[in-house]
């Protein structure tokens, strides 16, 4: 059976640099795109989808719209398109659950200009099952981007995680960055925070050992992947950092929920707010 990369659409600048952003990456994963937009006025409280006759004109040209910009740049491609009838999260959550990706730009048309992660995409961002790409409409890199960034602990490295991002630089023939963030001990912060060199030093080598270790299993699943080794001290800022000129940047979200529910982590919220480049959230746990 064939995969499926999953877009959403509403028509908004920001969700067509997504539908041809998945629209590459189905390509490369030889899968088919289908292209969601989210309906909630239409429902009978019975049907799951609309019948294309059913859906206002706006809604129709959308989808008709992006599918046949998508098909002329990629004629071999399978591109499917719906109507879901559903609130936005839920419904792209649900579409998303027969997808092996789903992909969303960073704002949609109702978002408030000034923000930049619209309240669409950082919802299903903290709640999908399935991997989640979010792309901008501007700062995206070309097909030529050399690297994929993947932020990993060290101390509890994750399978999911890193099988993701190993995937993704060996699809593009990429190097992968793999960014090990770490922080100081509490001790040195009652200390006033002055860190002497040596034991500065000694702490930066631990991390680096560990973060070795932890890339030891995927790099001998992958020999393909030159690896590029990145320990530093703040995990976000470096990840954001290194965002520059990325194809992608890479993070988890643990699946279990906390308090009421699931929710993105500090360094993944910070990352999907301030990176240049496109951030896939992989669920993990």
């Amino acid at each position: 059976m064939t995969s499926t990369v999953l877009a959403g659409v509403d028509g908004s600048p920001q969700s067509t640099a997504a539908a041809h952003w998945a629209a590459a990456e189905a390509v490369r994963r030889g899968a088919s795109l289908r292209l969601v937009h989210a309906w909630p006025w239409l429902t009978d409280g019975v049907s799951s989808y609309a019948e294309p006759d059913a859906l206002p004109e706006a809604v129709r040209r959308t989808l008709a719209e992006a599918a046949e910009d998508i098909r002329g740049l990629y004629p071999d491609l399978t591109v499917e398109n719906d109507a879901v009838l559903d609130a936005p999260v839920d419904g792209l959550l649900a579409a998303a659950a027969e997808a092996e990706l789903l992909v969303l730009g960073s704002r949609g048309r109702g978002g408030f200009t000034g923000l930049l992660l619209g309240s669409v995409s950082m919802s299903v961002a903290g709640r999908s099952t399935v991997p989640l790409v979010v792309v901008r409409e501007t700062g995206t890199p070309g097909e030529g981007a050399a690297e994929v960034v993947v932020g990993v602990d060290a101390h509890t490295p994750e399978a999911e995680v890193l099988d993701f991002a190993f995937r993704e630089a060996a699809l593009r023939g990429a190097r992968l960055r793999a960014v090990h963030g770490w922080d100081l001990p509490p001790v040195f912060g009652y200390a006033g925070g002055v860190v002497p060199a040596a034991e500065l030093g000694q702490l930066e080598a631990l991390e680096a050992k560990l973060l070795s270790l932890a890339l030891a299993g995927p790099r001998e699943q992958h020999p393909e992947v030159e690896v590029i080794e990145d320990v530093q001290l703040g995990a976000a800022r470096a990840l954001v950092e290194a965002s520059a000129g990325a194809a992608l940047v890479v993070v988890g979200r643990g699946r279990r929920p906390i308090e009421f529910g699931p929710r993105l982590g500090r360094i993944a919220h910070a990352v999907l707010h301030h990176a240049e480049a496109p951030v896939a959230v992989v669920p993990h746990g």
